[in-house]
């Protein structure tokens, strides 16, 4: 298993760039060209420092092909920003049931119009 060191996860995905690089490679692996060319304003080093704070990170994986590099979403590199978020999911659940219960009874107190309908 290797070793990841430098920035963590959550650093390397407070940068909106490195959101978006992950972003596209959530839809499929990418060359690091076709990456760079994503980003028009970026320069060829800034992206490869980009890429080189998510490989530290553990956010991706890099493998040669030829003199291609292929750069893949690293599931396993996300794990610890969803143990994270997960202890908030309970939260919002119960923020939503929350709103969910106050807009029916919103509803239920709305008189209906001539024609049946319930207005405000």
């Amino acid at each position: 298993m290797p070793r990841y060191v430098g920035m963590d996860a959550f650093a390397a995905v407070s940068d909106v760039t490195r959101r978006q690089v992950l972003d596209l490679l959530y839809r499929r692996e990418r060359t690091a060209g076709e990456l760079g060319g994503a980003f028009p304003s970026l320069t060829q080093p800034g992206m490869s420092r980009h890429l080189r704070v998510l490989r530290e990170a553990g956010l991706v994986l890099v493998r040669k092909k030829g003199r291609q590099r292929i750069y893949a979403l690293r599931s396993e590199g996300l794990a610890p920003l969803d143990a994270w978020i997960s202890k908030y999911r309970g939260f919002w659940e119960t923020e939503l049931d929350a709103l969910e219960a106050h807009l029916d009874a919103g509803r239920g107190a709305r008189r209906p119009s001539p024609s049946g309908r319930r207005v405000p």
